[in-house]
């Protein structure tokens, strides 16, 4: 078991002043595999007081130097791939090679991404008789959940050290050993004291700290849509920019001229990714009516190719849950869909047959769900799938917009164009095309209650940044 004693604040590991600890489980074993600390306000304090000191420093330099250190972030986290790789597949249940090359490979490319884009980023332009400068928005707060642990760190954290930020991480309490890794990263590569700095803790202390915070100039949240709201409520009291990636309940439209087969195969593979965890997994499958029972087959068959079992084993398709609390809240769902009247095609509330330890869910999945019912709305982030049916493309649009989130969602069909065509009416962030891979150039954020804000991509550094015009005398022409 590690025993993770210290935080990191303006460049050195220090004894925190709270003196509490929290227990990290392995989601597998269900056994604790390190313990960190409780920190309280007053590490937070000393930890935005280190980011403000150094805010100015950071900022003076050059782009290509920042772009250096970037650089060398990468690749020390290269170097320690393999061990991220099994730090997330333990914490979070992710399969490991999906965790090394989701969980790690994603956040490592990040951080390349923003020292190749600080080469060609252009920080001010002419506009007619104005200079409009790009200059950082100043010490970023950032709060960051457990799923996609080091993926949304390194979103957060890459683009506002790029931007000339300075930065002071709180990590999800559930999966926090690997932010203790890049942490370590960080130091070995020699980033300016106080530029980053890492606290623990529970949100309702830590980060509500850090939210309400006086010398913080951002938030960046990622969470649940519940904690997002309280995390903009806190912030507004000092007018701080905040953003928000928030919850989803994303529909997969299938149209009447799809090739149903791989329109559901890759349907319930966006749901079941990383055990449902995912923000953006295509919970909502809408069908037509006269296609039903062919999509419920085939939807039926392909959970049942999810393998649950150990991550550390090649056949495991399906991880466990992170967290006793998270299969807790999944089993409820499941069980308030067949209380509501769903068909259910596969899966349940019990454990998968062969699992006697571990916070372990069976791939599920409803048919006939009604678009009303609570495991249609809510968001359940488990290997639930919903199925529903539409009565053609004005029917399915609807559908797929009658939800308080907007993060993303697909469309399948023959026709591209068609496709295109019903993806622009949906009201989500980010549309799948006939199963369109992930792009990380592409902005990711939502509409709606799915939050604010962009992240990724161009669009991810501008976030960090703030507008300053200069406005110049022209003299009159004589």
């Amino acid at each position: 078991m590690q025993n993770r004693d210290k935080i990191y604040i303006n460049g050195a590991w220090v004894v925190p002043q709270g003196k509490g600890s929290i227990d990290v489980h392995n989601a597998a074993t269900e056994e604790v595999m390190a313990r960190i600390p409780e920190c309280n306000e007053a590490d937070a304090d000393a930890a935005i007081k280190a980011a403000r000191a150094a805010f100015d420093g950071w900022a003076a330099l050059t782009p290509a130097i920042r772009a250096e250190y970037l650089q060398k972030i990468h690749e020390g986290m290269k170097a320690r791939g393999e061990e991220l790789g099994r730090t997330i597949a333990q914490e979070v249940g992710m399969p490991i090679k999906l965790a090394t090359r989701i969980q790690v490979g994603s956040p490592t490319f990040t951080f390349a991404m923003y020292a190749k884009m600080l080469g060609s980023f252009a920080w001010e332009e002419r506009v007619g008789n104005s200079i409009v400068m790009r200059e950082p928005v100043g010490v970023v707060a950032a709060i960051t959940p457990w799923n996609y642990p080091l993926h949304q760190i390194a979103a957060k954290v890459a683009p506002a050290l790029a931007a000339g930020c300075t930065i002071v991480l709180k990590p999800s309490e559930v999966a926090p050993i690997n932010a203790f890794i890049l942490a370590e990263i960080i130091d070995s590569v020699g980033l300016p004291k106080g530029v980053f700095n890492l606290v623990t803790g529970y949100g309702p202390v830590v980060g509500e700290a850090m939210a309400r915070h006086a010398d913080v100039d951002m938030v960046s949240f990622t969470g649940s849509t519940r904690a997002g709201k309280r995390v903009s409520e806190v912030a507004a009291q000092s007018v701080k920019r905040v953003s928000l990636e928030l919850g989803g309940k994303s529909a997969a439209i299938v149209l009447d001229d799809a090739d149903l087969a791989s329109a559901i195969k890759g349907t319930v593979s966006a749901c079941f990714l990383n055990s449902g965890q995912t923000c953006s997994a295509h919970t909502r499958l809408l069908v037509p009516e006269s296609k039903y029972a062919e999509a419920a087959k085939l939807a039926t068959d392909e959970a049942k190719k999810f393998t649950v079992g150990d991550p550390f084993n090649d056949q495991t398709r399906l991880g466990p849950l992170v967290s006793k609390a998270q299969l807790d809240r999944v089993r409820g769902f499941i069980e308030k869909g067949i209380a509501e009247g769903a068909q259910l095609l596969i899966g349940g509330p019990g454990k998968p047959a062969g699992v006697d330890k571990g916070y372990f869910v069976q791939p599920t999945v409803f048919g006939r769900v009604d678009p009303n019912s609570t495991i249609a709305r809510e968001e359940i982030f488990g290997p639930v799938l919903s199925i529903m049916t539409h009565k053609g493309d004005d029917d399915a649009v609807r559908i797929a917009n009658d939800t308080i989130y907007g993060l993303a969602g697909g469309v399948w069909s023959g026709d591209e164009e068609r496709a295109k065509r019903v993806a622009k009416r949906i009201r989500a962030g980010q549309i799948d095309i006939n199963g369109g891979a992930f792009n990380m150039q592409a902005p990711f954020g939502g509409y709606k209650q799915s939050g604010h804000g962009r992240e990724l991509g161009k669009f991810g550094l501008e976030e960090f940044l703030e507008y300053k015009s200069l406005q110049l005398k022209v003299e009159a022409a004589r």
